[in-house]
């Protein structure tokens, strides 16, 4: 018998390769160590930009737990018949590109299964080869838009707030130590144009900008070479009327698998929940399913129709419908104390919800 322990490792490395493969049309050691949240996605970011030495530093589990779950995804993979190919991820620099290591000890071996993608095999080949492409991408370069005064670490510079610099080992360096001096700036806002230059551009850099408010870095614009930045505009006012056109015909696509999405969530919620009321399935289906809101509907687990994310997705309306969670927050009371204070309502109502309506 599988012990109780090892069992529940399986369950969850399962269902976070599960919602990859439904996400992306692949699974990687990378996405199941997310998805048990064993790694986080800054330090995936942190590593791909050559910020850490190794990946594996960063791993919340023991040796021997990284390599039991390791291969339950080989096996689950085995089974699940997909293709295992060897992924090579590259850093990125601006002066040179160089492979990332996993491990300290670069073991080829332990490099190796850190490595292995597994593709679903009944994906178009030219779509495979755009996951490989994409994949052996390195990262974008980031240069950032300071907001307070630094110097730059090569030739002493001041430079003062809203001054570029990037990062470089953990140094700052100005644009022209960057070798980055050249380049124009591209305001965001018009997504055509920035993927036209960037398209035509041999060398580019993303700007971002740290948001107090929303405690994230956010993309501000990108650095390109005039000529790209010009090449791009041609073609942006020759095909205007075209792209218009498209992005109609795009929003109305957009909109047609929004309302799927919402039926099939809807449907998934009444087959768990089958006292819950037909207008209240499809409000919650509705609400957790908005493009862009980052609710759960819209998570990869949530668009597999996930069971656990249906369930929070009722959840999380029922505390706010039916308990007077809302209230108490508005009152002061602190998040934990406010769930604590309706959980036996909102298990009133989910027990209620879990009997099938007479």
């Amino acid at each position: 018998m599988i012990p109780k322990t090892q069992q529940s490792l399986k369950e969850r490395v399962i269902a976070a390769a599960e919602a990859a493969l439904a996400d992306h049309h692949y699974v990687s050691p990378i996405d199941v160590l997310l998805g048990i949240r064993w790694l986080a996605p800054n330090h995936i970011d942190e590593w791909r930009k050559g910020r850490l030495p190794y990946l594996e530093m960063l791993i919340q589990a023991p040796v021997p737990k990284r390599s039991q779950a390791i291969e339950i995804l080989r096996e689950w993979a085995e089974q699940r018949g997909l293709r295992p190919e060897s992924q090579i991820y590259p850093a990125r620099s601006v002066r040179a590109s160089h492979e990332l290591q996993f491990t300290s000890e670069g073991d080829p071996e332990i490099e190796r299964l850190y490595r292995v993608n597994y593709l679903d095999p009944t994906v178009p080949e030219k779509k495979r080869e755009k996951i490989r492409e994409k994949l052996s991408e390195p990262p974008e370069l980031v240069v950032f838009s300071i907001l307070r005064d630094s110097e730059c670490s090569q030739c002493k510079t001041n430079l003062s707030q809203g001054s570029l610099l990037l990062m470089e080992r953990n140094q700052p360096l100005c644009l022209s130590c960057a070798d980055l001096d050249h380049l124009a700036y591209l305001e965001r806002g018009d997504a055509a144009l920035t993927r036209r230059a960037r398209k035509h551009s041999t060398l580019s850099a993303v700007v971002v900008k740290f948001s107090r408010s929303r405690r994230r870095h956010e993309r501000q614009g990108i650095l390109i070479e005039e000529s790209a930045l010009e090449r791009a505009e041609q073609e942006c006012v020759a095909d205007e009327e075209e792209r218009a056109r498209r992005r109609l015909r795009d929003a109305l696509a957009r909109e047609e698998e929004d309302k799927e999405l919402a039926a099939l969530m809807t449907a998934a919620i009444r087959e768990l929940f089958p006292g819950c009321p037909a207008k209240e399935a499809a409000q919650i289906a509705r609400h957790a399913s908005v493009r862009g809101s980052g609710r759960v509907g819209r998570s990869a687990s949530g668009r597999a129709l996930d069971e656990e994310a249906v369930r929070l997705a009722v959840i999380a309306h029922i505390r706010h419908a039916h308990t007077n969670y809302d209230e108490l927050l508005m009152s002061g009371l602190d998040r934990p104390s406010a769930r604590d204070a309706v959980q036996d309502k909102m298990e009133e109502v989910l027990e209620e919800w879990q009997t099938p309506r007479g």
